[in-house]
């Protein structure tokens, strides 16, 4: 049986790995190019899409990093990332994304002036009214960008100590991998990891195995983004499914950087069927041109996935979400009796519909 889209749409869902400046509408990328008098390379939706090479296989990461140029230019202001961050959140709320992490790196963001605490605030506040609004409860990811400086990346980890508890849970390192390794950022790192705050890294998108193996054992990611050359390594493929390490795998994204060849032959499956801990992401909203549900149905369609398979994926979200404890095992309670409707009546009968969100209502208590 295939499984229609709006099945999909229906699951309660995670998304661990989407980056904010990936992430917008095109309608507002045009009305804040208006309010700012910033120049786009098109005038209306079809041209900024094709300009952007929305959802187009790229070839490469560096190809495909080229569109961050455009949104970062109308993502100057408060009140551009307080509305960036609160329409990331409604689009994924309207998908039945229950939890989120929104990553970005706030230096990309004070070409006109903003103070970096001014960033990280106008986003949190986007995130908070969006929860008042559509229930999705959502936190911040901060990036260093390996391709800039290591003293940058040591000022976003300073950043992210100083909002932990506050709304950021965690750091990554992002940015250009090929020739840039983690280990130079190591010192930002050790300042996370001595603040007992979580990390998460890009590793194994444009670079193979030993990225990984770097993130892991010297900088100490409690997370991997992308992953796609694990399987190149057998012996560090079995030292992260022995330690439960998450991968943040992004599909789409991953055939239109190049980091695969094609769906068909992503190596999740691969990863799903020796045990990993895989959860499925976005990775950019607007640039993939994705959803969670997609990327879900996707991995049905595409690769044989069925509804034990994708419940087990959808599980993975939410166990390795950066959340305390006894949130994500009040997370696991609620969302475990939904997926197994789910798989016992995988039509999408047995589902809950929840609010007109789709949201539950009020916060995981413990």
């Amino acid at each position: 049986m295939t499984l229609p889209l709006e099945v999909f749409q229906r699951l309660p869902k995670t998304d661990l790995h989407v980056h904010l400046d990936g992430s917008l509408r095109l309608s507002t990328m045009l009305e804040l190019a208006q309010e700012q008098g910033v120049k786009l390379p098109a005038d209306d939706e079809a041209g900024l899409r094709a300009a952007m090479h929305c959802g187009e296989n790229t070839g490469s990461l560096a190809r495909y990093l080229e569109a961050f140029d455009i949104t970062l230019s109308v993502m100057q202001t408060e009140r551009s990332l307080y509305r960036s961050a609160y329409e990331l959140a409604e689009d994924a709320a309207a998908e039945n994304v229950r939890y989120m992490e929104v990553r970005y790196s706030p230096m990309l963001h004070v070409r006109k002036g903003l103070r970096l605490v001014a960033v990280v605030e106008a986003v949190l506040s986007g995130l908070r009214q969006a929860y008042e609004d559509h229930g999705i409860e959502s936190n911040v990811i901060i990036c260093g960008i390996r391709n800039i400086s290591t003293e940058s990346s040591l000022e976003m980890a300073r950043l992210a100590v100083a909002y932990k508890n506050r709304g950021v849970v965690a750091f990554d390192l992002a940015g250009a991998e090929y020739d840039h390794p983690a280990k130079h950022h190591k010192e930002a790192f050790q300042l996370i990891r001595n603040n007992n705050i979580n990390c998460t890294i890009h590793a194994g998108e444009a670079f193979g195995p030993e990225s990984i193996a770097q993130a892991l054992h010297v900088c100490g990611a409690h997370r991997i983004g992308h992953g796609c050359r694990l399987r190149e390594d057998g012996d560090l493929l079995h030292y992260i499914n022995d330690h439960r390490i998450p991968l943040e795998v992004c599909p789409s994204s991953n055939v239109q950087t190049g980091a695969v060849e094609s769906f068909a032959t992503h190596p999740l499956r691969l990863y799903h069927d020796l045990g990993l801990r895989v959860t499925i992401n976005t990775d950019n909203r607007l640039i993939t041109d994705t959803t969670v549900s997609r990327e879900l149905w996707l991995c049905h369609t595409k690769l044989g996935l069925e509804a034990s398979d994708i419940a087990r994926l959808i599980l993975n979200g939410f166990k390795s979400a950066f959340l305390p404890f006894h949130i994500r095992h009040s997370y696991l309670r609620r969302i475990g009796d939904e997926l197994d409707r789910f798989v016992a009546e995988p039509t999408g009968a047995g589902l809950s519909t929840g609010d007109a969100t789709g949201r539950e209502s009020e916060r995981p208590q413990a």
